[in-house]
């Protein structure tokens, strides 16, 4: 059957913004300044705002964020190569990808079943000696925060750097490190990617990172600037990670709307949670501080379930099949020479399915699905 509910359409998530962002484009061509300048100046800003945090760079995209975070760390001489920073092993690749690209070594944590998100109550199991930091995601757009993490953090003097990628403008109903609530200012450091998919998406790539070291921030700044404080004057091996203008130009026009894109996902999540009664689809919990990047539910017959959408026309996901323990470039990652095995990640992976949840999905259409939804039967 043809898909009667797409599962994304990038043209009509943008459609709404399509003069501004014409305009905005526009102005960036005829201003003649197509690196750095007033739009990444004024995205930085904003981002700042938006947050609480008080520093914010631009730069190309998401992995480059979290890589510059932890590259930068190193520079300032907060971490060394070696060193272990815990992550959950259930987040997209681009999480580990960063640690162990800086020489760190990932340490891979369990998720909560019912939240997808770091298990706090584990974080003693995964701690020694070379742990210095702890990198929740907010994964979906379900804020990764509470009083354990916190503590945990402030009791170990380990740095928090927050994997942001998934839940701009959420909030936390537990304060973070230096009194913020909202994801990007609750840990000492966050990167953020604005790829097109993201509830506030570039029409590219694009990243940033925020966060409340004065020092980082500068190691991170010229280090997504070939490593150079001034021109000609480089203070360390860095990259070319700068955050591109029309792209800043881009997300500044979708700034503004940070609150309605979030409150629209979770218009859609509602109507899923209260109209989605199948017993053998296990459904996200609707919490306050969830903007519901995705929409994602467990099944146990993943493909008789996925083939049902499909005969209904309904477009879908899978958000991730193959967590990076599975990965062929992380098969050296060993427990006592043996594999890793992480029961409750591997579950997860191989249960999701994500639905629609989008600008392209009218109300209308969510109820439809979960009326499409009720109608499996996993026998």
């Amino acid at each position: 059957m043809a898909v009667r509910y797409p599962f994304l359409e990038l043209g009509a998530v943008n459609a709404p913004y399509f003069d501004e962002l014409e305009e905005a484009v526009g102005r960036v061509v005829r201003s003649g300044w197509y690196i750095g300048g007033k739009e990444v100046e004024a995205f930085e800003a904003a981002l700042c705002s938006l947050t609480g945090a008080p520093f914010s760079i631009g730069v190309s995209n998401g992995l480059d964020a979290l890589r510059l975070i932890l590259r930068g760390y190193i520079e300032i001489g907060d971490m060394a190569p070696g060193d272990e920073v815990i992550v959950p092993a259930n987040t997209y690749i681009a999480s580990v990808l960063a640690i162990s690209d800086a020489g760190l070594k990932p340490v891979l944590a369990e998720p909560d079943a019912m939240t997808s998100n770091l298990d706090t109550s584990l974080l003693e199991r995964y701690l020694t000696p070379r742990t210095r930091a702890v990198m929740p995601v907010h994964l979906y757009g379900r804020v990764c925060w509470d009083s354990r993490l916190k503590a945990f953090a402030a009791e170990n003097g380990l740095k928090v750097i927050e994997d942001n990628a998934q839940a701009i403008g959420a909030v936390s109903p537990v304060e973070g490190l230096y009194g913020h609530s909202i994801t990007g200012a609750l840990g000492d450091a966050a990167g953020f990617s604005f790829y097109p998919t993201k509830n506030i998406g570039a029409l590219g790539d694009a990243g940033a990172v925020t966060t409340h070291d004065a020092r980082l921030a500068a190691a991170v700044r010229a280090l997504a600037n070939y490593g150079s404080d001034r021109r000609y004057h480089n203070l360390y091996k860095g990259f070319n990670c700068r955050l591109d203008p029309i792209q800043a130009a881009i997300l500044n026009v979708k700034f503004a709307h940070v609150a309605e894109e979030n409150a629209l996902r979770r218009e859609i999540a509602g109507i899923y949670v209260g109209g989605i009664v199948n017993r053998d689809v296990r459904l996200p919990q609707l919490v306050d501080e969830h903007v519901f990047h995705q929409f994602v539910v467990h099944v146990d017959n993943r493909a008789a379930f996925t083939a049902h959408l499909d005969a209904n026309g309904v477009g879908w996901d899978i958000h991730y099949a193959t967590p990076p323990h599975r990965q062929p470039c992380y098969a050296y990652l060993r427990h006592d020479g043996e594999p890793v095995i992480l029961p409750v990640t591997e579950c997860l992976a191989d249960t999701c399915v994500s639905l629609p949840i989008t600008r392209c999905t009218s109300l209308s259409d969510a109820r439809e699905i979960a009326a499409i939804v009720n109608g499996f039967n996993k026998n």
